[in-house]
């Protein structure tokens, strides 16, 4: 029997990071095999982002979304979009008014019920096992990714998640 060298997995968190720490997240989490299932008018729509209607599943994963905070209170969702086979989010874990970081769970924890939830309601799986997640780190880095967020519509057919 011949060994064969497998290369080393790259790790989807960081090393010794608290992921329930008051930060800002950028997520990013693909459907199973990048399947379009958000969109009901799937293709280009350079500059009119207004044309995209999302499908009925869309219309859940948008609104359990938008019901995080309410599940999580010390959640924060400042921007995400819904695109044809991923999602985008920017979320924020609140401090309490005195400053002290409010009891939240772990990233991976919201996230893991959130696809649960959609899982549940849509009747099947529709998600990739994992999710990327970025740590932001400053002021000018949440705002390209606020910009990011706010034009992925519009150039959908550029995107590394795109499938023609």
């Amino acid at each position: 029997m011949e060994i064969v060298d497998v290369p080393a997995r790259k790790r989807n968190r960081l090393l010794n990071f608290d992921y329930s720490s008051p930060y800002a997240y950028f997520i990013t989490i693909c459907t199973e095999q990048k399947t379009k299932l958000f969109w009901e008018n799937v293709g280009a729509i350079i500059d009119r982002p207004q044309d995209v209607r999302l499908s009925h599943c869309g219309m859940i994963v948008k609104a359990t979304i938008e019901n995080i905070p309410r599940y999580y209170p010390a959640i924060v969702i400042d921007h995400f979009v819904v695109m044809p086979n991923h999602v985008h989010l920017l979320l924020r874990i609140n401090t309490g008014n005195n400053g002290r970081p409010m009891v939240a769970p772990t990233i991976s924890t919201v996230i893991q019920q959130m696809k649960g939830a959609v899982t549940k309601q849509t009747g099947k799986k529709i998600w990739q096992k994992s999710f990327h997640d970025h740590v932001v780190r400053g002021e000018q880095d949440y705002q390209k990714i606020w910009n990011y967020i706010d034009g992925n519509p519009m150039k959908w057919a550029e995107d590394c998640f795109y499938i023609a």
